[in-house]
C-alpha cells in the first residue's frame, strides 16, 4: 500500500540514520521525497540509492530555508529530524555545571532552531492547500532529564512542546496542518558507533546500553520510519499535538515482577 502517492515529502538531516529510513520508507509509500543534509557527499549518495532527490540544506541558516522555500514552495509533508547530541566531535562536559554556553547553544542551534524553522517553512509550503503533516523527531531524551546531556535533553523537550504550539496554531487557522512529534529512546544508528566501538566487548556494551529497556534491545530506524509514514499518511487526520513514544517499553515503567 503506498499512502503517500502524490505527495511532496521534505525530510532534514537524511544522508543517515533515522532521517535516511524515514526518507526511504517514504519513497517506498509512493512520495516525492526531497532529502535534505548538510552533508553533501553523503546526502547525494543516499539520494541516489533511495531514488529520490537531494538538496542541501544548514537547517541553522535561514538563508538556506529561503533557498529551500524558492525551490521547494509547496509540501505536503515536512519532517524536522535533523539533530546532534553534542558529542560529535568527541565527549566534552554537557552536565548543567560543567558545559559551556557556546556548546549549550551549539545544539539548541541544530536542535530546536533547525526544528523552529522547518515548521515555519512548512506552514507556508502547505496553508495554500490548507493541509498538510509536520513530524518533528524529538526524543525520550525530552520527556525525562539526561544529567550528562543536559542541551539535548532541553532542546528535545523544546521541540516536544513546540510541536504542541505549532498543532494549536495550524487548528486555530482553520488548516488542516497537523503537527506531532516523535518521541525515540535507543535507536542503533551512527551516534552510538563511539560508545559501542568494535571491539569484542561491542555485544556485551550494546546488552548494557538497554538493559533497563523491556524489550532489551535497540530499536531500529525503520522502526521509526514506520510511525513516520503513519503519521505522514491520511490515516491519522485526527492526530496533531501528539507525542509517539518508540522506546522498547521504558517509559511504562518497570517490567520486573514484584519480589
Amino acid at each position: 500500500m503506498q499512502r503517500l502517492t502524490d505527495k511532496t515529502c521534505v525530510v532534514t538531516g537524511a544522508a543517515r540514520g533515522i532521517g535516511r529510513a524515514i526518507a526511504a520508507r517514504f519513497h517506498a509509500e509512493g512520495g516525492a521525497v526531497i532529502l535534505t543534509d548538510i552533508d553533501r557527499a553523503t546526502g547525494e549518495e543516499a539520494a541516489e540509492a533511495i531514488g529520490c532527490r537531494f538538496l542541501p540544506l544548514d537547517v541553522r541558516e535561514e538563508g538556506d530555508w529561503h533557498r529551500l522555500a524558492a525551490t521547494v514552495p509547496t509540501a505536503d509533508v515536512v519532517v524536522n529530524n535533523a539533530g546532534v547530541t553534542g558529542f560529535e566531535q568527541g565527549m566534552v562536559p554537557h552536565d548543567p555545571e560543567h558545559a559551556s554556553l557556546s556548546d549549550w547553544r551549539a545544539v539548541h542551534r541544530v536542535n530546536l532552531d533547525g526544528t523552529f524553522l522547518g515548521c515555519r517553512y512548512a506552514i507556508a509550503a502547505m496553508k495554500a492547500a490548507g493541509e498538510g503533516a509536520i513530524i518533528n523527531i524529538s526524543s525520550r531524551s525530552g520527556l525525562v532529564g539526561i544529567p550528562g546531556a543536559a542541551a539535548y535533553a532541553a532542546s528535545k523537550a523544546a521541540i516536544r512542546n513546540h510541536t504542541k504550539t505549532v498543532a494549536l496554531y495550524c487548528a486555530q487557522q482553520g488548516w488542516r496542518i497537523r503537527c506531532n512529534s516523535i518521541h525515540p529512546a535507543a535507536i542503533l544508528t551512527p551516534i552510538w558507533e563511539p560508545m559501542l566501538g568494535d571491539g569484542p566487548d561491542r555485544d556485551a556494551r550494546m546488552a548494557a546500553l538497554v538493559a533497563d529497556t523491556p524489550l532489551k534491545r535497540f530499536g531500529t530506524p525503520e522502526e521509526v520510519a514506520a510511525v513516520a509514514a503513519l503519521l505522514a499518511s491520511d490515516e491519522a487526520t485526527y492526530m496533531t499535538g501528539t507525542e509517539v513514544n518508540i522506546d522498547g517499553g521504558l517509559l511504562a515503567g518497570s517490567a520486573a515482577s514484584p519480589g
